[in-house]
């Protein structure tokens, strides 16, 4: 039969191709290679992390222990009857408290001495074009690089002329001299990392320049001035040799001063290796704590700024 002419002409849908089902070859047993690699690292790391722990664990646990059980020749990695005799005789001494002072006296006039003057000198580096300025960078790393024991002596006559040995402000002066160029330099690469522009869409919004710095800038530098104070916190708490030079005073000693004199009062008699251990372990206690109050610090500050303004 013939269509009729202008009839539509209507065709049969057509059926899917029939595809045969793909096959999944079986996996293999075992875990990727990128697994088996993790695993690997996180066991190495673990490995490290504990060898480097444990000086600071074997400290702890001697001093928790009597002098006898230290000097038995049998070592004891888990103390079974702990006691605070140890903390309770180096406490009862009368100089653990005043070396305690002194110590966290300079180190807060140091580091807020070396933050303030290092950040208001990174800000001019890194924001300012100015005659002389690679000059001053590299000055900078130049001073950083002096050894510090051949400046001992022009230091400690320095602050004999000016009266200030054995006084908390001359030697955090000369704490913070130490510590100002590199925390310049470190402070430096934070600041470059914050693009001017943000202060100048916080301006356009109708912010002044000291209220988009305060709101948007320095929220930003938070990491920064946090990881720099750390340094300083830690360069001025630990350091010996300049304050053995120039606090001669028995009454104005630091607490690493004062512990090498507990430890040579200790060997001019027996020496008791548990008020040893826990004299230093007192030494150690404020810089955890330092580190357990700022740690969040450093890494909430990187998205701090993003919100304000």
């Amino acid at each position: 039969m013939t269509a009729l002419p202008g009839a539509a002409t209507q065709t049969a849908p057509q059926a899917p191709l029939a595809t045969a089902p793909r096959r999944v070859a079986p996996r293999r047993g075992g875990p990727a290679p990128q697994t088996l690699m993790r695993v690997l690292l996180s066991v190495i790391t673990l490995v490290i992390a504990a060898l480097w722990a444990f000086p600071v664990y074997w400290m702890l646990i001697s001093s928790l222990l009597p002098n006898v059980r230290l000097t038995s020749g049998a070592p004891t990695f888990w103390p079974t009857r702990p006691s605070l005799d140890n903390f309770a005789a180096v406490l009862d001494g009368g100089t653990f408290l005043p070396a305690l002072r002194m110590s966290l006296a300079i180190t807060t006039l140091t580091v807020a001495v070396a933050i303030v003057l290092a950040f208001l000198a990174a800000l001019a580096v890194s924001r300012y074009r100015f005659t002389g300025r690679r000059s001053f960078v590299l000055t900078v790393l130049v001073v950083q690089m002096l050894p510090a024991e051949g400046l001992f002596i022009a230091q400690y006559k320095l602050l004999g002329s000016a009266q200030l040995l054995n006084s908390v402000i001359g030697i955090s002066v000369l704490y913070a001299a130490a510590v100002v160029p590199f925390t310049i330099w470190m402070l430096r690469g934070f600041v470059a990392g914050v693009p001017v522009e943000l202060e100048e869409a916080a301006m356009v919004d109708g912010l002044s320049r000291w209220q988009a710095f305060m709101r948007i800038t320095l929220p930003l530098l938070a990491p920064g001035l946090i990881a720099s104070g750390v340094y300083a916190f830690l360069q001025a708490w630990n350091e010996f040799t300049l304050a053995l030079v120039v606090l001669p005073a028995e009454s104005s000693k630091t607490l690493p001063v004062w512990l090498r004199g507990f430890v040579q009062a200790s060997v001019s008699r027996e020496v008791d290796w548990g008020q040893v251990m826990a004299a230093s372990t007192l030494l150690a206690l404020p810089v955890i704590v330092f580190f357990m109050l700022v740690q969040r610090r450093m890494t909430s500050g990187l998205v701090s700024g993003a919100v304000k303004g």
